[in-house]
C-alpha cells in the first residue's frame, strides 16, 4: 500500500528572528551599554581636540576604517578591555576615511593604528591586532596600573 506523506515535497523552514528588524538595534545597545560609557566616536578636529587631546584622562585612540577586516576583530577586543578598566582609560574612534586630516596629523600609515595619548601627547602606539593580554598589558603601562 501508498503511504501519503503530509505535504510531499515541502520542508518547514527555521524562521529567522528579526535579525535585522526593530529588535535587532534594541540587542546591541543592550549589549554595548557598560562600553558606551568609556568609548565615543569623534566627530570632527575639534572634537578631537576637546574629548581627546584636553582630557584630564588617558584616552587610546583607535584609527580604523570600516573596509579594514583586522579593525573589526580589534575594535571590539579593544572596547571590552577598556570597559574593564572602570573609567580610568577612555576610548576613542576614529574612522580614518572621515578624518584623514587626524590620520595624516598622526602619521597613521596602516589600520588598525591604536595611539595611548596622555595630557594631549602620545605616549606609547601599536599597529595591528593584539591579543586580550597585550592590550592588558598597554592599557595598564597607559593608566601606570
Amino acid at each position: 500500500t501508498l503511504r501519503k506523506l503530509p505535504l510531499q515535497g515541502q520542508r518547514m523552514l527555521p524562521v529567522p528572528l528579526a535579525p535585522h528588524g526593530p529588535l535587532a538595534p534594541h540587542g546591541r545597545a543592550f549589549g554595548t551599554s557598560a562600553i558606551c560609557r568609556s568609548t565615543f566616536n569623534v566627530q570632527d578636529g575639534s572634537d578631537f581636540q576637546d574629548r581627546v587631546v584636553n582630557n584630564p584622562k588617558p584616552v587610546v585612540v583607535d584609527f580604523h576604517a570600516q573596509w579594514c577586516g583586522p579593525c573589526k576583530i580589534l575594535g571590539p577586543r579593544l572596547e571590552k578591555m577598556v570597559a574593564k578598566q572602570e573609567g580610568k582609560v577612555l576610548m576613542a574612534k576614529v574612522d580614518i576615511d572621515d578624518h584623514t586630516d587626524l590620520a595624516i596629523e598622526y602619521e597613521v600609515s596602516a589600520v588598525p593604528t591604536v595611539l595611548a595619548m596622555k595630557n594631549g601627547d602620545v605616549v606609547d602606539k601599536f599597529v595591528g591586532i593584539k591579543d586580550e593580554d597585550q592590550l592588558e598589558a598597554f592599557l595598564k603601562k597607559l593608566i601606570g596600573a
